[in-house]
């Protein structure tokens, strides 16, 4: 049992970050993001230049400008001038 569990959980693991949207923010200071998932509703401050992986199963994504994206959990996104970019 034990042997499954190290497998299984490291699959899982990897498993939630290979369909999650990562977002690059292009800006020069920090952006934060409004990220609703289902009933859950958090803030995510994303530094200039950095990447951030969000969304595993999915959420919308309000953006500093005011933009609203639905995401499935698989795309790649930039903000640039405070918007969302959808790649």
């Amino acid at each position: 049992m034990k042997t499954y569990a190290v497998v299984m959980v490291p699959a899982m693991l990897w498993a939630g970050v290979a369909y999650a949207a990562t977002v690059t923010n292009k800006d020069g200071e920090a952006a934060v993001l409004v990220i609703v998932e289902g009933e859950s509703r958090i803030e995510v401050a994303i530094d200039a230049g950095a990447t951030e992986v969000i969304c595993p199963g999915g959420c919308f994504v309000t953006a500093p400008s005011g933009d609203r994206v639905g995401l499935q959990g698989d795309e790649t996104i930039e903000i640039v001038n405070g918007s969302v970019v959808v790649k």
